[in-house]
């Protein structure tokens, strides 16, 4: 074979683009899902067999100190977890040049309601709608049998890219290609996260998220170690406020991190990220250095499952989250260790379902 006519071909093979195996190869420094000892968080029985079980992981961090682990430190992606991070980097410019609705929406992964749209258009004007780079797409929840076309203002991210690209506006930055990694977008974030991470913390992958900006891989424990930092530092700028404000933007209807919010009455901001991450910044007396928990569940994104596990957690801290809406003839159990040794017998005392829930699992004339 002849000499490749592109220097940049020479120690080049597909393998480092595309992927050779169906079994997936493995990277010396990136584990695979299959590596990682993701333990049970919650099983639906039905009649005390389990039929579903729910697998992930969960890290509580406060401070410089890792408080619980349980399920494997896996290595994913924050995903929309990191909004408020990105956030950061416009926090000053945003201070004061925005509402508190527009600076929720900022924040948000919603669910592309009329309300959460108005809220992203208002961050530009009419002639800067074309700027905004996120995918078509179209309401997460809709009632009815509605007909929609796919629009980038339905995109889940909307308000966080019309807040990005107000925010780079007011910085005098080039709003084209900034959702690239190589726009000072990136690098500011990454500054932000190395403020709660550490100067030498270096993702070691970079990909490119749903609505197409950077996501950097992180562990599970490090994404606790961010949102405990969230609840430190929640005065220091206008994020924690603007989603105890305007939870309803954040998410929406019926979404978990809406409802926990409103639940903890200024006590806990919590995301959801895909795919299948809950992340919680918490104050609480226990914690005076703020608490961040994080929920990864193995499969992706499971409401449910994540609901049932968040609600065990904030109930042992005091806060009391309702149970989502009831299971169909099976009942959900709480594995112990999802919260520290000195939480179990308050988790022990959190039922996973309600008194008035039907107990439909079983024929009670039958006898074993």
């Amino acid at each position: 074979m002849s000499e490749p006519s592109q220097p940049w071909l020479k120690n080049f093979s597909v393998g480092d683009v595309y992927p050779t195996s169906p079994f997936g190869e493995s990277q010396a420094e990136i584990p695979s899902g299959r590596e990682v000892d993701w333990e049970p968080l919650v099983d639906y029985r039905r009649n005390g067999v389990s039929e579903n079980t729910i697998h992930g992981a969960v890290a509580w961090f406060s401070g410089g100190d890792l408080i619980h682990s349980f399920g494997g430190n896996v290595l994913c992606y924050g995903r929309s977890m990191m909004k408020p991070f990105y956030m950061k980097v416009f926090s000053q410019e945003l201070e004061t040049c925005t509402d508190w609705r527009q600076k929720a929406i900022s924040l948000s992964s919603h669910n592309g309601s009329a309300e959460h749209v108005a809220a992203a258009q208002s961050l530009l004007s009419e002639g800067e709608w074309g700027l905004m780079q996120t995918p078509l797409d179209l309401p997460l929840v809709q009632f009815g049998r509605q007909v929609r076309r796919p629009r980038r203002w339905f995109n889940n991210s909307s308000g966080h890219h019309a807040a990005i690209l107000k925010g780079a506006k007011l910085k005098g930055w080039n709003r084209a290609g900034y959702t690239l990694p190589s726009h000072p977008l990136f690098a500011e974030f990454l500054k932000v996260v190395r403020a709660y991470l550490g100067p030498d913390y270096k993702p070691l992958r970079v990909a490119r998220d749903g609505d197409g900006l950077p996501t950097i891989s992180m562990t599970v424990k490090e994404l606790a170690q961010c949102y405990a930092g969230l609840a430190r530092d929640k005065d220091k700028d206008w994020i924690w406020e603007a989603m105890v404000r305007h939870p309803d933007l954040i998410g929406g209807f019926n979404r978990l991190d809406t409802t926990i919010i409103k639940t903890a009455q200024g006590q806990v901001i919590a995301k959801e990220g895909a795919d299948g991450l809950l992340g919680m910044a918490i104050t609480h007396p226990d914690y005076p250095e703020g608490l961040g928990v994080v929920i990864k569940i193995a499969h992706g994104w499971n409401p449910q499952g994540t609901w049932y596990v968040a609600r065990g957690i904030l109930g042992v801290l005091g806060i009391e989250l309702r149970n989502p809406y009831p299971l169909k003839r099976q009942k959900a159990f709480l594995v112990p260790t999802i919260v520290p040794p000195q939480y179990l017998q308050a988790l022990e005392k959190i039922p996973t379902w309600d008194e008035w829930d039907p107990d439909q699992d079983r024929w009670y004339f039958y006898e074993r």
